[in-house]
């Protein structure tokens, strides 16, 4: 044989298992990172999504504020909003019943992807279920941007009672 396979016929099996054995485990792995590859989803608040630019179709979580005043219903039962954060906002397209505790100004998640036409179409949305709980990802990009509510105050960007 080879000088460099060792001397020892138990080390020089082993050295064959393992060298059989790896790139079976390797090609295992590869095809799981692969198959999970699709079922990732990523957290965007509007002003990271308009940064990071996903592509349409891919599967994403949007977070942030419902403005004001935002929210239609349509007949068929779409209903569009605007999800906002302090720099930049996202128009949100919803086929069927938001939650109960879905309301303008709350913080909300939003499951989906963006269309083409740059129009966020949710296949699920979650809202915040009492005053001081939003879903960590949305209150921490909230915090970074110095947005954040959860004691009740007002946006900088917004006046009491303006709507905006």
């Amino acid at each position: 044989m080879s000088g460099w396979l060792p001397k020892s016929p138990k080390a020089r099996r082993r050295l064959i298992l393992v060298a059989a054995i790896a790139p079976v485990l390797a090609l295992a792995v590869g095809l799981t990172l692969f198959g999970l590859s699709d079922s990732i989803s990523y957290f965007y608040t509007p002003s990271q999504a308009l940064a990071a630019k996903p592509p349409a179709g891919r599967a994403i979580q949007l977070g942030g504020l419902v403005e004001k005043g935002s929210v239609v219903k349509t007949a068929d039962g779409r209903v569009d909003f605007v999800v906002r954060d302090q720099t930049a906002k996202a128009l949100v397209s919803y086929q069927g019943d938001l939650p109960d505790l879905f309301r303008e100004g709350q913080g909300i998640v939003a499951t989906g992807s963006f269309r083409g036409d740059g129009v966020f179409q949710a296949k699920q949305v979650l809202a915040k279920h009492d005053e001081r709980y939003m879903p960590r990802e949305v209150s921490k990009a909230l915090k970074k941007q110095g947005e954040w509510r959860g004691d009740g105050k007002v946006a900088a960007y917004q006046t009491p009672g303006s709507g905006t």
